[in-house]
């Protein structure tokens, strides 16, 4: 049977999640060009950059919201029965944050026209992520501080002050065994609604226990 070598208190887990409408939106993307000459696909893919910035101007993304790579070039090759030499490839990534959700669609249609021909990613957000986050938090500690108090009627004890603050990431595989006994939080199935985004937080929450 296991023993607790030290006591000294009780430690309990805490999790909450706040969601939020998203108000902004992220797409990664790339321009790739291979040619048989470093010139070549130089000039395609500068080409194609140009007509990528011009898009998105026209969907009203101001510079500032844009992440650009310089341009990169590579040796490009296919791997079969044989290795075969296909060209020079030409290469930039682009990172672009838009407030126009309802436009997404159609940025990503024109600038695959115009292109793009690699979409990596589509990723909505909100602005006011360390605002829910810090909500998030008092939650979790909120969460933690009643199954302490629980624990500690059950056990016919008082709660005493707080000892320990342990910042735990949510998806942490190593604190899976306080997960697994339930965080305690505000969590419900709408947490994972389609079109929200979820912002969570745990804490670890180690208390003295009065005996007087």
């Amino acid at each position: 049977m296991q023993m607790v070598e030290r006591p000294w208190g009780i430690a309990t887990y805490g999790a909450a999640s706040v969601k939020a409408m998203p108000d902004l939106v992220r797409a990664r993307f790339k321009v790739i060009r291979v040619e048989q000459t470093p010139s070549k696909a130089f000039a395609r893919a500068s080409d194609a950059v140009r007509l990528v910035r011009r898009t998105l101007r026209n969907h009203q993304v101001p510079d500032a919201a844009v992440e650009r790579s310089q341009l990169g070039l590579k040796s490009s090759w296919s791997y079969g029965n044989e290795r075969k030499f296909l060209g020079y490839e030409c290469q930039a990534s682009f990172v672009v944050e838009s407030g126009r959700l309802d436009d997404i669609q159609s940025l990503l249609v024109d600038l695959v026209d115009d292109g793009a021909n690699e979409i990596q990613s589509v990723d909505f957000d909100v602005s006011a992520k360390g605002e829910l986050r810090a909500e998030a938090r008092r939650k979790a500690v909120g969460a933690a501080r009643r199954k302490a108090e629980l624990y500690a009627e059950a056990a016919g004890v008082r709660l005493g002050a707080v000892l320990h603050i342990d910042d735990v990431d949510p998806q942490q595989v190593g604190h899976e065994r306080y997960r697994g006994h339930g965080g305690g939080g505000e969590a419900s199935p709408q947490d994972l609604a389609p079109g929200h985004v979820v912002v969570s937080a745990a804490v670890i929450l180690g208390f003295s226990i009065n005996r007087d």
